[in-house]
């Protein structure tokens, strides 16, 4: 009897299954705790905390617009900031520097100020004239010359005389000094401080006529030394006026912060004079006008008056 024996399919063949060594199933446990106790390490140390708002408020950055005072037709091929018109300027600096506003935001109110304080010395001139004369009037002269009612009284006479004396001589100072501060304010010239804001109908054409002229020579004498060095600024100046059109004085009220354009306001004033004479209607009314203005030097190398 003959026996067939059938060899095994490779279907049916089944590989041994992979079992870890016995000695790494031994450091399997430790490994395995070692990991947990790191993740909770790392769980318990670590913060979370929300987001700050006031950071939240801010991611948008800010949109900067410049305000420029002239336009070009042509578009800049890479522009430096954002404006409300196409400017493809130039300068006169390598330095990358942005023009600013040479005028204040705010109304200026110190030009009004000056004028004020003028107004109020001649006020106030007048005002210790007047209590100087009701003092002297309130002292009344009393006559050194009385003869004592009673023997027994020379004593107290004597003290009345002295005082009289005293009195007497106290009335005579303050009258002198009273006719000596009249004469010095006679003499003074009647004096009319113009502001900015201050101009009257009698005259504001000299006053309008006057900026002009300022204006024009200034612009075309525009300090050379300003322009290499891009120096602008602005200033406050009086420029006091006699009837003749003469310049009386100049004052620069407040200072530009350049000594360069301080001396070129007062250059462009000695170039501009003399001015016309006042007009009969002012030379009625005053011998000297006080006028005071800001003094803008411009980035366009212009003189301009306000």
């Amino acid at each position: 009897m003959n026996t067939t024996v059938l060899a095994p399919s490779p279907a049916a063949v089944v590989p041994p299954r992979y079992t870890l060594p016995e000695r790494a199933r031994s450091h399997l446990l430790p490994i395995a705790i070692a990991l947990s106790l790191a993740v909770h390490c790392v769980v318990l140390v670590v913060k979370f905390i929300p987001p700050d708002a006031r950071l939240l408020e801010n991611v948008t950055p800010p949109l900067e617009v410049v305000l420029v005072n002239s336009k070009s037709i042509r578009k800049p091929n890479r522009a430096d900031a954002m404006a409300q018109a196409n400017l493809d300027g130039g300068g006169n600096t390598e330095a990358n520097r942005r023009a600013k506003s040479n005028l204040p935001v705010v109304p200026d109110e110190t030009d009004t100020d000056e004028v004020t304080l003028a107004t109020q010395r001649v006020a106030n001139l007048e005002a210790e004239m007047k209590r100087l004369l009701t003092q002297s009037k309130s002292l009344t002269p009393v006559d050194s010359r009385q003869d004592s009612p009673a023997p027994l009284e020379e004593r107290s006479d004597a003290v009345t005389k002295a005082e009289s004396v005293q009195a007497n001589t106290k009335i005579a100072r303050l009258e002198a000094q009273i006719a000596r501060e009249w004469d010095q304010y006679q003499k003074l010239p009647k004096r009319k401080f113009i502001g900015a804001r201050t101009e009257g109908v009698v005259y504001a054409q000299y006053v309008d006529d006057w900026r002009q002229k300022i204006e024009r020579i200034g612009t075309h004498n525009f300090p050379e030394e300003a322009r290499r060095r891009g120096l602008y600024a602005t200033l406050l100046i009086t420029v006091s006026i006699r009837s003749d059109g003469s310049v009386e004085k100049v004052d620069i009220d407040r200072s530009s912060g350049s000594p360069v354009l301080d001396r070129a306001a007062r250059r462009i004033v000695e170039l501009s004079s003399p001015f016309a004479p006042f007009p009969p209607a002012i030379r009625r009314q005053y011998d000297i006008l006080s006028i005071t203005r800001n003094w803008a030097f411009t980035r366009t190398d212009e003189l301009v008056t306000e």
